[in-house]
């Protein structure tokens, strides 16, 4: 990916994260954070799973990145894979933007900063495959698209409702918690 696309996504993130924390700042429960959090992570795991990926727990609690830095939450994937895939690619880029696009349907509007690193590991995925700016932007627009139809089914609005409540509830859950709920949802909803 070329060096001006990664500094557009830092300024666009940071300009984001200060607009999202003042907006978040002003709002009177407080637990509208928590909220959104439960959602984004919620919406990788249903998404993991409706893609036959094993996932180990799911939670909302703050925590350090690897190379500093907080993560408001954490959508742990196990290694492996339930059944095969067409694409690999594609499947991790529509597990990363699930969290955002999840996320958006509870808040009314996208929230890059809060993606922020879900965002930047979609950069460097579809970096591998779109050869010019152009063609990284149309691919990006394609697989956001994606998830959108994807997560737009009622079953797995559902399953996420149900995952980010728990979430809330339990601050941590176990991928067979995220299971449950998406069969449930699946059965009631299909």
């Amino acid at each position: 990916m070329p060096s001006d696309r990664r500094e557009s996504v830092h300024t666009v993130s940071r300009i984001a994260l200060q607009e999202y924390n003042a907006k978040m700042d002003n709002e009177p429960a407080p637990t509208n954070r928590q909220h959104a959090t439960a959602f984004h992570e919620a919406g990788h795991a249903v998404m993991a799973i409706a893609l036959g990926r094993p996932v180990k727990k799911v939670t909302i609690a703050p925590g350090k990145l690897q190379f500093g830095g907080t993560r408001l939450g954490l959508c742990e994937i196990q290694k492996g894979r339930f059944k095969p895939t067409d694409d690999w690619l594609e499947d991790e880029v529509v597990i990363l933007l699930a969290g955002m696009v999840a996320e958006s349907h509870f808040t009314g509007e996208y929230c890059p900063n809060g993606a922020r690193q879900d965002l930047l590991g979609v950069g460097r995925l579809l970096g591998t495959r779109a050869l010019s700016d152009r063609q990284f932007e149309k691919l990006q627009r394609r697989m956001l698209a994606k998830t959108e139809h994807i997560l737009a089914g009622e079953a797995l609005q559902k399953a996420i409702e149900w995952t980010a409540q728990e979430l809330v509830q339990k601050t941590t859950i176990s991928g067979r918690a995220v299971r449950h709920f998406y069969h449930q949802a699946m059965q009631q909803f299909t």
